[in-house]
């Protein structure tokens, strides 16, 4: 069982599910040992698949698969520090050994400590073929220790065969995606409610930080600012949100947090402090359209980058610019992960994938979006995962 203080575990068959997809893999293609780490539990959800515990506050913190033994976690903390756990731990499934250091992505002089105790835990194994997830992301730190120490060892770049796995949800992720949906769409209302002249835009996005974590959220964020109606609204981070609103000004507003569990979805509306103008009616109108055409594309065996070529085609037709930006990926653990929508994507839609769809343009007018979730079922496309009306809300 897991301990009591995790706020929504996985559950352990779920997990177990997991690791024997990856050990199949692994089984496969010849790998002793999967070797990753992450940082952040925005983007960096690899840990928090493997280990049902996220990474965060820029913290590294690595883990080493084994295909048969369980895992090996190098995580901060004191020197010298190391616990023997047999994978039988509640807070540490499937971990054998938890080492720690006191290491810093700050502190330049400390970037080689948890990458020695990682690689003198993989020398100690004899391994001799080591897969890396996202090798190029992982800290030069770390994948030098590996190449300069690891000389019998051959080393491989695994991530795809990790991303085609992990993509794919299974019945509890799925729920809990819903989960998160519907936690957002519950929020939304809720600023409904509360948005008025007079709050700065960080008064709007504190207020829906507090309520999502109240209902089970730890992390994500809350994206948007206000103008007057004609002039653009866009996506904007906590550090612009200094802005007070005034009557008629309208606010493009973008819900990304994570729900119970830790799983992502996100949801954007705009809300206008009275009526909205014609102009902004047709832009949403737009995109809205542009959603519903791709949603009409998305069906499992359906390559990607098929669809993003026929979405820039369709823009065009209806006199829009063709996308520049991310426009629809997928979503899980990570706030941002495979696939994406876009013409460098080598995946094909599979059922299972859940994908947030967030077609949208800007002028120095305007901000058109819309963003919602759908899961990819055998023949196409969920009914919209959120219930919030596709619509610009008049408050």
């Amino acid at each position: 069982m897991s301990d009591e203080r995790i706020i929504q575990p996985i559950s352990n068959v779920e997990l177990e599910r997991r690791w024997a997809s990856v050990r199949a893999m692994m089984e496969r293609d010849g790998l002793d040992a999967i070797v990753l780490q992450n940082t952040s539990d925005w983007v960096g959800g690899y840990v928090k698949w493997f280990t049902d515990l996220p990474a965060a506050n820029g913290y590294p913190r690595t883990v080493i698969f084994h295909r048969n033994a369980p895992m090996t976690v190098v995580e901060m903390g004191p020197f010298n520090g190391r616990r023997e756990l047999a994978g039988k731990d509640p807070i540490h499934r499937g971990v054998g050994t938890v080492l720690n250091s006191p290491s810093f992505v700050s502190i330049v002089y400390t970037l080689g400590y948890d990458a020695k105790l990682a690689v003198d835990e993989l020398a100690s194994r004899n391994y001799r073929r080591i897969g890396c997830i996202n090798m190029g992301a992982l800290p030069h730190s770390l994948v030098s220790a590996m190449q300069e120490r690891l000389t019998n060892v051959q080393l491989v770049d695994c991530t795809d065969a990790i991303d085609t796995i992990k993509a794919v949800k299974s019945p509890e992720e799925i729920d809990l995606l819903y989960r998160c949906a519907h936690l957002q769409d519950a929020v939304f209302a809720q600023v409904l409610g509360m948005i008025r002249p007079g709050l700065r835009d960080i008064d709007v996005t504190a207020f829906i930080q507090a309520e999502c974590m109240k209902l089970g959220s730890e992390q994500g964020i809350q994206l948007g600012h206000s103008a007057p109606l004609g002039v653009r609204s866009g996506f904007i981070g906590r550090h612009f949100q200094g802005r007070t609103m005034q009557a008629g000004d309208h606010l493009s507003l973008l819900i990304e947090v994570n729900g119970p569990g830790g799983f992502y979805t996100e949801i954007a509306r705009t809300i206008v402090l009275g009526k909205a103008t014609q102009q902004l009616k047709d832009a949403f109108a737009s995109v809205k359209a542009a959603q519903d055409y791709n949603l009409s594309l998305m069906k499992p065996g359906t390559p990607c980058a098929e669809i993003a070529a026929k979405h820039d085609a369709w823009m065009v037709a209806h006199g829009l610019p063709p996308e520049i930006r991310l426009y629809s990926h997928g979503q899980g653990y990570d706030m941002v992960e495979r696939p994406l929508i876009r013409a460098d994507e080598t995946m094909s839609l599979a059922e299972g994938m859940c994908l947030a769809v967030h077609p949208g343009y800007e002028t120095a007018e305007l901000f058109g979006v819309i963003c919602d979730n759908y899961m990819i079922e055998a023949t196409g496309p969920s009914a919209c995962m959120h219930r919030t009306e596709k619509r610009i809300f008049e408050v």
